[in-house]
Parts: C-alpha cells; structure tokens; sequence
C-alpha cells in the first residue's frame, strides 16, 4: 500500500500540484506514472496530503471519504472574499470606533456586526461554536473549485458575476470543534504574517492587488491588538473549514477569517 500512497507534509505556499512535482523530481520512477491527490489543500494550508500513485488513483473516491482533522486559527476583527487572508478585505472592524466599515458589499456580514475583538468571550465563542456541530449545511466559498453551469465558483468571483447565479450548498458533518489556544496578535505583526505568507505563494492568485490592501488597511493599525482562537475541528469529507471561520462572524457580531489551516490527520493517517 506504502507503494501506492505518499504522505506529504504540505508546506504553507505550496500547491498540491507542486507536491506533485516535487515527489516526480525527487524519484524518476514516478515520472510517467499517473498521481492525483485526495483532498486539496488550498495554497496557505498546510499540513497532511494524500498522494496516490497508479492504479491507486482510482480508489480516489474512497480516500476522499475519509475523515480529517483540522487545526484552524481564527482571526477576529476582517473578514474577505476568499474566507482566509489570501483574498481581498471585505469588512473590517475599526476598533477605535467600534463599528464595522465594509469595503465592498458582501450581505452575509450586514447584520449586527459591530463588535470588537474585545468584546468577546469564552461564553459566546461556545455558544456560536455549538451551531457549527453535527449535521449542517454549508454553502461553497465563493473561491472555491465547485462548478456551477459549467464554471468553477473562483471563475464567477473573479470576472465579479457571482450575482449571476445561485451559490450551492451541502450536507456535511461536524463532529466536534473545540478551542485549543487563544491569544492576540498585533496589526503590525499580523500585517508582517500575511506579506510573507502570501509572497509564499506562486502562480496567479492576485497577490499584488491582495497585498495593497491589506498594507493599506493595517499601515495605521500596527498597534492594535486583534483576537485570535485555535480550533481542533474533526468533520467528515467536503467541509471547508474556512468556511466555519468566516460564518463565525455573524453569530459572533464580528467579521472573522482563517488565519492558518493545517490538516493534522486524515482516517487513520498522521504526519510522523
């Protein structure tokens, strides 16, 4: 089985297509080979990768059944297009105000959002949490690879269309998510984190336009301090747990986002 299967530790930047590449280049017997991998990991998650190999990518369907857990840190205070801090700010809290400013319309966060970081407590991060467990519907990121009339959603978000059609949802299955850490970053390190993270990127994901705004947003706010909370989450196939992070937002009265994913175990598989 060791033959048919790799288990990589995916790197914060990387595709899983560069994965890929980098197991043909390490070992020429994998070049003319077919590989796939099972279950994707968008470009700042990190953490365990499923490669099959051979005849073995056509059992993919089954390992995309598998069960998976998550370490997923929740920044509090932004929420963006994509969910997590590769995309373009969409709402953000102005602490000295305490009031949300959206920077483009995005009606999931136009309902009571005027909290600060502050303001929340273990009680209410509880409380939303519980909302998030067993079975639930969830609707497709809008910067997702989920097709829709025959174009993948990221395709409709980028060309700004995505008021041309319906977003789907799904059924899937949360079985816990509980709080692990908690802590606060400031806007000068947050904003030092996200350069780096998204130069860590290659390939066409609007970095540039990404990186402008979010120097412009955090120039002035390097010494504000900003909440974050580290969830384990243990969920069945087809969760996107960046999802869970900006849904978040409105039960808790503030904009929220991935901050970091890592994939700590898939079925019985675990990065040594």
């Amino acid at each position: 089985m060791q033959d048919l299967i790799r288990i990589i530790n995916k790197k914060r930047g990387q595709t899983p297509l560069d994965c890929i590449n980098e197991l043909k280049k390490a070992d020429q017997k994998l070049v003319h080979l077919p590989m796939a991998y099972a279950g994707r990991l968008d470009p700042l998650a990190e953490g365990l990768l499923i490669i099959l190999i051979g005849d073995e990518c056509l059992k993919k369907d089954e390992y995309l059944k598998l069960s998976k857990e998550y370490e997923v840190e929740v920044l509090f205070g932004f929420a963006t297009d994509t969910y997590d801090v590769m995309g373009l700010i969409t709402s953000f809290v102005d602490q000295a105000k305490s009031k949300v400013v959206f920077e483009t319309v995005w009606p999931s966060f136009q309902k009571n959002l005027a909290r600060r970081s502050e303001d929340l407590s273990n009680t209410t991060f509880d409380e939303a949490l519980d909302k998030f467990t067993g079975r639930i519907k969830q609707s497709y990121p809008p910067y997702s690879s989920r097709t829709v009339k025959g174009l993948p959603l990221f395709k409709w978000a980028r060309d700004g269309k995505l008021d041309e059609i319906e977003i789907p949802t799904h059924d899937v299955f949360v079985e816990s998510i509980e709080i692990i850490k908690n802590y606060e970053i400031t806007g000068k390190d947050l904003l030092e984190k996200i350069q780096n993270d998204i130069n860590s990127v290659e390939g066409d994901f609007r970095q540039k336009e990404i990186l402008i705004n979010w120097t412009d947003v955090l120039s002035d706010k390097k010494e504000e301090n900003y909440k974050t909370i580290t969830l384990k989450i243990v969920c069945g196939s087809g969760v996107y747990v960046r999802g869970i992070a900006n849904d978040l937002g409105p039960h808790l009265g503030i904009p929220a986002l991935a901050l970091n994913i890592k994939r700590t175990k898939v079925g019985e598989y675990k990065i040594n």
